[in-house]
């Protein structure tokens, strides 16, 4: 196998890569919403309709936080993708995505608004949760990470595509009534109709095909995309059998199966690797990032940055920023490794919000405009550190490790656990930073340093191992060191066969 390996570049690895890059178009959905609220909030005709305040408070906090409500309502329904397959529940989220932005554009008063945003988030959720759990399951071992892992880098091209739009409608429409914010709603439901309109063409996950004995389905699924067609390639029989032995003994779901969820909890492996699933999450969702992307405008308003249009520039370069980091994240996780890349980025968000509270805290208390610069600085400093590592992995790691009989359930406790340090970021943030300002940063610079001795005592390495292969993984006594020892291994015989090779 190591001198047949596929090639990336062949006729089955590109329409892996085309079918890759219209799921990709979830998380742009996603990265749309987020962004848009955030520039929406500092349009002046938006705040004036809905009567808010351009500060932040808790009508805004609500306004925001209602999504992270919808998401962990739509987390209580992931279950449903082990019925009736990934495919289907992309389908219906994006049909969802659609009647939520109709209601949203034309709402008339903020209940109506509120109520198409909770809509919107919970049908989102169906879509956003079930596409990257597709990505991970059909993607080779071997390029996983930057596959898989490239899906929420394209939640930064919805950023882009958002604080664009909203600036142009800003600089264009704002004498035209609300226009200037109703238009951008509106641009929420093209990605969702993009995906509908194809996603019933595409390839079932061969793992789930294969926990419902659809054996030589996954076997032509792997063969084409997997092998560029060649069913006699020992990668088909090597995944197939490794896919066969992890469901083996275990009984079609059934309705009373889809509710139960002892899987989650039913081994001492089962319950580390929803540890590790959860606390992800949670990490994910809650070491500063949420309160830059939602309130940076809010943010830069108290270092002295007033400009409505200065403010939302500003807000495209964060997201250009964070895409690009995140794009070269993916392929990294590949190459470096979840580990070294998350370490070195919870370390550098410490300190890159220690020297945003200090340029913030100079700016407020001694109007020292260099240090407001400083701020600024390290605020986008601090979203190319995040993106970088956490950004692609967001919706793979908690996926890769739990295993195939929990990953459906998992992923619907990751929606859920995200949705809560969101909800609680979201709610929280515009009262905390009109509260105690630059404080809130500091208590961030003290949780990313804690978030950085768990996951070096606790997390395990992912990278290059195949899912079945992680099973193994999990069953040792200290999976964080059997990981790493699995990876040295894995380098080892890697070198080994290139030695050869040459």
């Amino acid at each position: 196998m190591a001198t047949n390996k596929p090639d990336p570049r062949g006729p089955g690895y590109i329409k892996l890569y085309v079918l890759a890059a219209t799921i990709f178009l979830c998380s742009t959905m996603s990265g749309f919403d987020s962004s848009l609220m955030g520039s929406i909030n500092a349009l002046p005709n938006y705040t004036k309709y809905f009567g808010l305040s351009a500060t932040g408070n808790a009508s805004t906090g609500i306004v925001f936080a209602i999504f992270q409500v919808g998401q962990i309502g739509g987390a209580l329904f992931v279950w449903l993708i082990d019925w009736y397959g990934r495919i289907w529940h992309i389908f219906f989220g994006c049909l969802g995505v659609i009647v939520g932005t109709i209601i949203t554009g034309l709402a008339t008063n903020l209940p109506t608004f509120i109520g198409g945003r909770f809509i919107l988030a919970f049908f989102a959720t169906l879509t956003t949760t079930a596409a990257p759990l597709y990505l991970v399951e059909i993607s080779p071992a071997a390029y996983r990470g930057t596959i898989a892992g490239t899906f929420n880098t394209f939640y930064y091209v919805g950023s882009i595509l958002a604080t664009s739009s909203v600036y142009g409608c800003h600089k264009y429409l704002a004498d035209q009534g609300d226009l200037d914010w109703r238009i951008p709603l509106w641009l929420q439901a093209v990605c969702a109709g993009i995906v509908a309109l194809v996603i019933k063409f595409f390839p079932e996950s061969p793992r789930y095909l294969i926990l419902n004995d659809k054996h030589e389905e996954a076997r032509q699924i792997i063969t084409k995309y997997h092998t560029n067609g060649d069913p006699n390639h020992p990668l088909v029989e090597l995944q197939m059998r490794e896919m066969v032995e992890s469901v083996q003994g275990i009984p079609k779901a059934t309705w009373k199966d889809l509710f139960d969820l002892r899987v989650l909890v039913e081994s001492r492996s089962s319950r580390y690797r929803l540890m590790l699933n959860m606390v992800f999450s949670w990490f994910a969702q809650f070491s500063g990032n949420n309160i830059i992307s939602y309130y940076l405008p809010v943010m830069l308003d108290a270092i002295g940055v007033k400009d409505t249009d200065t403010k939302l520039i500003l807000n495209i370069i964060y997201s250009v920023i964070g895409w690009v980091f995140s794009t070269c994240g993916a392929r990294l996780h590949d190459v470096v490794g979840r580990r070294k890349m998350l370490l070195g980025s919870t370390f550098g968000m410490s300190i890159c919000l220690a020297l945003v509270a200090a340029g913030s805290a100079g700016k407020i208390e001694y109007n020292n405009n260099a240090a407001a610069t400083l701020s600024i600085v390290f605020i986008f400093v601090f979203g190319a550190v995040f993106s970088g590592a956490f950004t692609p992995m967001q919706p793979v790691y908690p996926a890769e490790v739990v295993s195939n009989r929990m990953r459906a359930k998992a992923m619907g406790a990751y929606k859920i656990t995200s949705g809560s340090a969101g909800f609680l970021n979201t709610f929280v943030g515009p009262i905390a930073l009109s509260s105690i300002g630059y404080w809130f940063y500091v208590f961030f610079v003290f949780w990313d340093a804690f978030e950085f001795a768990f996951i070096y005592f606790f997390f395990v390495e992912t990278k290059g191992l195949t899912l079945e292969e992680l099973d193994i993984i999990f069953e040792a006594d200290n999976p964080r060191k059997a990981s790493l020892e699995a990876k040295k291994t894995l380098q080892e015989k890697l070198a080994y066969q290139q030695k050869d090779l040459s």
